[in-house]
C-alpha cells in the first residue's frame, strides 16, 4: 500500500476530509510543534470544497502558557495535493500562507492577525509505516469511515521554526507524519503517539487509537489498536479479538487503554493538563462539529509485558494525544 497516496478525487464530488500532518517534540518537552494540510469537501456543496493549513507551536517554558495556533483556509483549486505521495503546495501570500511539503521535509508560514508562525524543517525516517487497521482492505473499504495510517512513525527533525519573532532551533526533535482521510471523524475518538522517553535508553515507539464509529443509526462500543516498536520490532495488538478484549476510556483529558494478546501486554494512561491542551474546531461534512482537544506535551505512562521477556515501564512528558468528541471540555481554549 502507498500510505501516503492522496485518497481524494476531485471528478467523484462525496464527504470526504483528509490530511498530513507533522509532529516534533523537543527532547526536554518543553515544546512541540504539529502542522497539518487538509483537504474539506461536502458533497452538498459542488465547487465547495477547500484546502486548509493548520498549525500549533506549544511553548510551557514559562508558567503562562504561550502556546500558538494558526488555521487559513483557501480553495482547493489554490492548492495542490499530489496523487502518489506527500506533496502538498500553495503560495498565497495575500492570505497570509505558503506551503511546500513533502516526503522528508516541509517550509512555509501561516499569519493571521499579530499571529504567525513560519518553519523550514527537514526531517529522516527509520522503520516500516505503522497500520492500525487491522486488514489492509479496510483502508479502501467504507467502513471504518475513518482510516489511519502512520507512514514515518519515528523521524527526527532539523531546522528552524520562527513562532511570533522568536526563533526555535531544531536540532535532535524526535517526531512522526501521519495521514488520515475518510468521510467524517469518528464520533468519539482518542488518539496518541510517543517516541521522546524519560530517562530511556529504549528505542520505542507506541502509537494507540481508540474510537466508538457508527454504522447507519447505530454507535458501535469502542475499538482499541495499539503498536509497539520495540528496538525495530513491532508488536501489534490490532487483530479483531485484540480490539473486541481490550479495555479504553476517555474521561475528560485521560485516556487509558489495556489490551493483550499472545504477544503480551500493554497498558497505557495518557494526560494533558488543561493548560497544554489546544482545541480546534474539525467540521464534518455531515452531522456536529468535532471538538478536537490537542496536546503535544501530555504525560503517558506505559507499562509493556512483551511475552516471554522483561516488563518495560516507560514515561513521558512529550506524548502527543487528541481527544475528538461532540462535547467541548470546559477548561480547554479553543484557538483555531
Amino acid at each position: 500500500m502507498n500510505h501516503n497516496a492522496l485518497r481524494y478525487t476531485s471528478d467523484q464530488p462525496r464527504d470526504h476530509v483528509e490530511s498530513y500532518f507533522l509532529k516534533a517534540n523537543e527532547p526536554n518537552g518543553e515544546r512541540a510543534l504539529w502542522l497539518r494540510s487538509t483537504i474539506f469537501s461536502r458533497a452538498s456543496e459542488p465547487g465547495g470544497t477547500v484546502a486548509e493549513g493548520w498549525a500549533i507551536a506549544f511553548d510551557r517554558r514559562t508558567e503562562a502558557r504561550r502556546h500558538c495556533a494558526i488555521k487559513r483556509t483557501l480553495p482547493i483549486s489554490r492548492a495542490h495535493f499530489a496523487r502518489d505521495a506527500f506533496s502538498v503546495r500553495w503560495d498565497e501570500p495575500s492570505e497570509g500562507t505558503a506551503l511546500d511539503a513533502r516526503e522528508g521535509a516541509s517550509k512555509g508560514y501561516l499569519r493571521r492577525g499579530d499571529k504567525n508562525i513560519a518553519w523550514d524543517l527537514a526531517y529522516t525516517s527509520s522503520g516500516a509505516a505503522l497500520e492500525l487497521l487491522p486488514f489492509s482492505w479496510m483502508y479502501t473499504a467504507p467502513f471504518p469511515k475513518s482510516k489511519l495510517v502512520t507512514p514515518a512513525p519515528d523521524a527526527e527533525f532539523s531546522g528552524e521554526v520562527v513562532v511570533n519573532g522568536e526563533r526555535w532551533a531544531l536540532d535532535g526533535w524526535r517526531g512522526m507524519q501521519g495521514h488520515n482521510w475518510g468521510r467524517g471523524n469518528a464520533d468519539l475518538y482518542a488518539w496518541c503517539h510517543v517516541n521522546v522517553w524519560e530517562e530511556s535508553g529504549e528505542p520505542c515507539v507506541l502509537e494507540a487509537v481508540s474510537a466508538r464509529v457508527r454504522t447507519g443509526p447505530v454507535l458501535l462500543p469502542m475499538l482499541t489498536g495499539v503498536a509497539v516498536r520495540l528496538r525495530g520490532v513491532d508488536y501489534k495488538f490490532n487483530r479483531p479479538t485484540d480490539m473486541a478484549r481490550a479495555k479504553a476510556s476517555i474521561d475528560g483529558l485521560v485516556y487509558t487503554f489495556e489490551v493483550g494478546s499472545d504477544l503480551g501486554r500493554v497498558r497505557g494512561e495518557i494526560e494533558a493538563d488543561p493548560r497544554d491542551m489546544v482545541g480546534l474546531h474539525y467540521a464534518n461534512p455531515v452531522g456536529p462539529m468535532t471538538f478536537c482537544e490537542n496536546s503535544k506535551l501530555a504525560a503517558a505512562r506505559i507499562t509493556f509485558e512483551p511475552a516471554g521477556r522483561p516488563t518495560i515501564n516507560l514515561v513521558s512528558k512529550a506524548a502527543a494525544l487528541e481527544i475528538g468528541t461532540h462535547d467541548r471540555h470546559p477548561e480547554v481554549v479553543m484557538m483555531a
